[in-house]
């Protein structure tokens, strides 16, 4: 256990928190410094899309010596968001998300007397409307070669397949919103819009971009854009490429209407033998040159285009420019394939042709029949019974004719035979007499 302590220590020790709290006052302020009255009648109004203006009444009761400011801060969902303010103004105009509970607050300040103590915070909160979570998320806007801009964004992840989100914007000098027409629809919502800003100096106003729906269950969001930023040159145009010796000469047309000395570009030259060479970077000039290039090679050669930080502070490379190609590619393996091919295709050309050939001669010349073999089929076996008479003769026409035998006829009449005694009687035989 500890020491006792003495019971003289004690009353000292209850003595002393005793004049320390009344030193101070009921809030924790020090004791003896006057509060400042809090300003009166603090309320909040929406000015143009995603414009919130908070306004409010002076404090009353304060000394002339007094340097009075008004300091004020907004909090998002409770999180201060390191905005506070001091003015002398008795109203506040920001720019804020209307998807989330705002809260505002000011107090009371005199900057230049110490005598006096900040009055307590006036706060206000603005709710969101809508259901959570149908808001659209995912916003993206990117302004093309100061002419027109395309905003992209995702349905929330409440909000139904009828959601139709209609798109507002406005910046400062344009007079009412104007609502985008073109819409782009697929996996992203997204719509276009002109958008040409005209100054002298580069500094462009802020755009505000509202995306709602008619619909009070659909809950509205705001973006606000710093144009510089989300600006993006379009494609240069490649107008002259050309070989010359050994070295490839480039020349290009500049995108948009950008000043030369804020555009940036990269060149890359790809062959057709060997990797991409690393992109050259080419500043304000619109020309470029390869030298050693390689003979009987084909390249491909290509531009884009960066905004320069001096004058933008977007980070948005263009698209690359069309390709073109210049040079000859000499492939041998074509020629060694062109040189087996050629002798194959005219054997089998010639294999082809003399079989069509052999058939055609056929057709034309048909083969005459052997008379021989058709006396054979006509009158079959009667030709082998007759192989030994004169029918061979004729069927052989290759056998040489042979000499007929000339026989002498003698015609010997009997005289007898004439008279008359014996005209009744059978005349006797002739004879015929071979010589």
């Amino acid at each position: 256990m500890g020491a006792a302590v003495p019971a003289g220590a004690r009353l000292f020790l209850a003595l002393t928190l005793c004049l320390a709290a009344g030193a101070a006052e009921p809030d924790g302020r020090p004791a003896g410094r006057k509060v400042l009255p809090p300003p009166s009648n603090l309320h909040y109004s929406f000015g143009q899309l995603c414009k919130l203006k908070w306004t409010w009444n002076p404090a009353e009761g304060i000394s002339s010596g007094c340097d009075l400011k008004y300091c004020s801060e907004i909090l998002i969902n409770g999180i201060p968001q390191d905005n506070r303010e001091w003015t002398k103004k008795l109203f506040r105009e920001e720019d804020v998300s209307l998807n989330e509970e705002v809260h505002f607050r000011v107090r009371s300040e005199c900057k230049s007397d110490n005598t006096s103590e900040p009055s307590n915070w006036v706060e206000i909160f603005t709710p969101p409307k809508g259901a959570a979570g149908t808001a659209a998320v995912g916003i993206n806007c990117t302004w093309y070669d100061l002419e027109y801009m395309i905003c992209t964004w995702l349905p929330g992840r409440n909000a139904s397949a009828s959601t139709n989100y209609t798109l507002y914007y406005w910046y400062e000098g344009l007079g009412n919103h104007q609502q985008c027409q073109n819409y782009i629809y697929g996996d992203n919502f997204g719509c276009n819009f002109s958008l040409s800003i005209p100054n002298s100096t580069n500094v462009y106003p802020t755009i505000s971009i509202l995306i709602r729906d008619n619909s009070e269950e659909i809950r509205p969001v705001c973006a606000n854009k710093n144009p510089t930023t989300i600006v993006k040159p379009g494609p240069p145009r490649i107008v002259a490429v050309s070989m010359i010796k050994d070295e490839i000469h480039l020349e290009w047309q500049k995108p948009g209407t950008f000043p030369a000395h804020c555009l940036l570009y990269q060149v890359e030259l790809k062959d057709s033998k060997s990797d991409s060479i690393p992109p050259r970077d080419v500043k304000e000039l619109t020309k470029a040159q390869f030298a050693s290039v390689h003979p009987n090679t084909v390249y491909i050669v290509k531009v884009r285009a960066r905004l320069e930080t001096t004058c933008y502070s977007s980070s948005h490379w263009s698209d690359w420019s069309e390709e073109k190609s210049i040079g000859e590619n000499t492939d041998f393996t074509f020629y060694i394939v062109l040189i087996l091919t050629i002798p194959l295709t005219v054997a089998v050309a010639t294999i082809i042709l003399l079989v069509y050939l052999k058939r055609l001669k056929i057709l034309i010349y048909p083969q005459i029949p052997d008379p021989r073999k058709i006396i054979k089929r006509m009158f079959g076996e009667q030709i082998e019974d007759f192989q030994g008479g004169p029918g061979d003769d004729f069927l052989n026409v290759n056998k040489p004719a042979m000499e007929e035998e000339i026989s002498s006829l003698v015609w010997i009449e009997n005289p007898e035979s004439s008279t008359p005694e014996h005209e009744g009687q059978e005349r006797p035989a002739l004879q015929v007499k071979a010589l």
